[in-house]
C-alpha cells in the first residue's frame, strides 16, 4: 500500500512539474515569437547577405568574401572603424570612472538629496535622443551657440568656432555629447550597489585605520565589481552602435571625421541601397563587439577572483 501512495505521489508531482513547466513556455511563447521573428532569423539574414551582392532592383549575386575583401580596402571604412575605437576608448573607461566617483560622493548624501542626484543626472536616459540632441546642437551653434558665448566670456577662445564643423573638434564634440547621456544609468547602479557593500567589513576596516582610498579598494570595489562589469558591457555596446548623435548633428562629416561603423552601415544600406556590403559591416560589428565583451568579462573575472 505505501509503495502505491509513493507512486501516486510521484506521478502527481510530475504531472505538476509538467504542466508549470508547459504554463512557463506559454508566458514565454509572445517573447519567444518576438526574438525568433525580429532578432534571430533577421541575424541569420544579416549573414547570409553578408556574402551576396545584394540590391533593390534586382536578384542578389553570390560574390563569396568580396564584401569584406572590399570592406577592408575601403578608405572612408577604415576611418569608421578609427573613429568608433576612438570613441569606446574614450567613453567607456570616462564613464564608467566618473559614474563610480559621483556615485560615490551621492551615496553619503541623505536620503532626499541621495534621491535629487539620482533623478538629476538620470534626466538624460529618459529624455528623447532627439530632444537632447537639439539641445547640444543649439550649444555648439557657430553664431549664437551657449559654447562659443562662455569661450569668450572668460578668454578661451577670440572668435566664435565651428565646432561640429571642425574636423578637429566634431569627433571631440560627439565624444562629450555621448558621456553626457551615457553616465546616468551607470550612476544609480553604482549607487544601488554601494548600498549593498557589507557595512560591518568597512565598519571593521575604518576600525583598523584604514584610509577611506583603502576601505574603497580593498572592500567596496571588489563587491561592485559585478556590476562595473555590466556598466562595462553595456556603455561599450551603446558607444560601439553611436549613431543617433552622428545621424542628428553632422552626418558623419565634416569629410567623414564622425563616421562610425554603425553610421556608415546606414548610409551604405539604406541611401546607397548596397544592401550586401552594409550587411558585411554589420557582421564585421557584430563579432568586435562580442570579442571586446568576451575580454572584458575575462579580466572582470580574473580581478574578482
Amino acid at each position: 500500500m505505501a509503495s502505491k501512495r509513493n507512486n501516486g505521489s510521484g506521478g502527481t508531482s510530475h504531472a505538476l512539474m509538467v504542466k508549470e513547466t508547459i504554463s512557463a513556455y506559454l508566458f514565454l511563447l509572445p517573447f519567444l515569437i518576438f526574438f525568433v521573428g525580429f532578432v534571430l532569423i533577421p541575424m541569420v539574414m544579416c549573414l547570409r547577405t553578408s556574402f551576396f551582392d545584394s540590391t533593390m532592383g534586382r536578384a542578389d549575386i553570390f560574390v563569396g568574401l568580396q564584401n569584406y575583401v572590399t570592406m577592408w580596402n575601403d578608405e572612408i571604412f577604415r576611418k569608421a572603424l578609427l573613429n568608433t575605437v576612438i570613441i569606446v576608448v574614450v567613453a567607456v573607461p570616462t564613464v564608467t570612472a566618473f559614474s563610480l566617483w559621483v556615485a560615490s560622493v551621492i551615496y553619503q548624501m541623505g536620503g532626499r538629496l541621495r534621491s535629487f542626484y539620482r533623478c538629476i543626472f538620470y534626466l538624460p536616459v529618459v529624455t528623447g535622443t532627439v530632444a537632447v540632441t537639439v539641445v547640444w546642437k543649439w550649444m555648439f551653434n557657430y553664431y549664437y551657440g551657449l559654447v562659443n558665448y562662455l569661450g569668450k566670456t572668460v578668454g578661451a577662445i577670440e572668435n566664435n568656432v565651428n565646432w561640429l564643423g571642425n574636423e578637429k573638434t566634431a569627433l571631440w564634440c560627439i565624444i562629450l555629447i555621448l558621456f553626457t547621456t551615457s553616465i546616468g544609468q551607470p550612476i544609480v547602479l553604482y549607487v544601488s550597489a554601494l548600498g549593498n557593500v557589507d557595512p560591518s567589513l568597512v565598519e571593521a576596516a575604518e576600525v583598523d585605520g584604514a584610509t577611506n582610498l583603502q576601505t574603497f579598494w580593498r572592500i567596496k570595489w571588489p563587491q561592485v565589481m559585478p556590476t562595473t562589469l555590466y556598466i562595462l558591457v553595456i556603455t561599450t555596446i551603446n558607444s560601439f552602435q553611436c549613431f543617433a548623435l552622428i545621424q542628428l548633428l553632422t552626418s558623419g562629416g565634416p569629410n567623414h571625421s564622425t563616421d562610425t561603423i554603425m553610421y556608415y552601415i546606414y548610409y551604405k544600406a539604406f541611401k546607397l541601397f548596397e544592401y550586401g556590403y552594409g550587411n558585411a559591416m554589420g557582421v564585421f560589428l557584430a563579432v568586435v563587439i562580442a570579442l571586446f565583451s568576451a575580454v572584458q568579462f575575462l579580466v572582470a573575472g580574473k580581478n574578482n577572483e
